[in-house]
């Protein structure tokens, strides 16, 4: 986002100094063409959808959105039903003068989207991943420390175990429900999980190596490893 996009903004939109504004950082197709037109409804300052001021680049679009009575969820949710690819949306800032800090945190928000996402996640919901992304060495020990061993399974064995574990997680810890998601035995699931347990030496038992393990697996999917 240009340093002038501020003034541009407020020219093109008519829109005040003080008010509900997000940033969008979104991996383009190179066609220029945004997902949402530049002014998509609603006055940007009350009820109604958030309008967009589109700026297209090189290697990602930046919009700046004036939110009116919508909420950073909302702006994900109206971008991911255009199927607009994968994005990042920061949280919502009290004025224009703001917009340096808005794009510099949806600029990690798209960080935290795996290098094969196709959606457009908020700031907000990614925070631990965020924490990760912004502090790369760190994180890149936390996958050697933590995961050890599993990394030098093959690649799809290796899925199969991070898949289970994605499916256990959303299920709340129900290796039933996780079972019908994937199509296996629940006994199938339990093996896996133990699996992953004496490869690691983490027990999702233990909260602390819940949380470990859980923020290793998510670093994983950010910068997996080579195949």
């Amino acid at each position: 986002m240009t340093p002038d996009l501020a003034g541009r903004a407020a020219a093109a939109l008519d829109l005040p100094e003080r008010g509900r504004y997000a940033v969008v950082a979104l991996v383009g197709d190179g066609s220029g063409v945004p997902p949402v037109c530049p002014l998509d409804g609603g006055d940007g300052a009350g009820d109604g959808p958030p309008r967009f001021l589109w700026q297209p680049g090189t290697e990602r679009d930046t919009a700046l959105v004036s939110l009116g009575d919508q909420e950073p969820a909302d702006l994900a949710r109206r971008l991911n039903d255009r199927h607009a690819g994968r994005g990042g949306v920061g949280p919502a800032v009290a004025g224009l003068t703001e917009l340096p800090t808005a794009r510099r945190l949806a600029e990690v928000a798209l960080l935290t989207c795996p290098p094969d996402g196709t959606t457009v996640v908020t700031l907000d919901r990614r925070l631990p991943a965020a924490l990760m992304v912004s502090q790369p060495e760190l994180t890149q020990r936390l996958v050697r420390d933590v995961l050890g061993p599993l990394l030098t399974l093959p690649a799809a064995e290796r899925e199969v175990l991070v898949a289970t574990w994605d499916a256990w997680l959303e299920c709340g810890g129900s290796a039933g429900r996780a079972a019908a998601r994937l199509y296996c035995h629940r006994n199938t699931v339990l093996n896996r999980l133990r699996r992953l347990e004496r490869l690691t030496a983490r027990s999702p038992a233990w909260p602390r190596e819940l949380v470990e393990l859980t923020l290793a697996l998510d670093a994983l999917r950010l910068a997996p490893p080579p195949r």
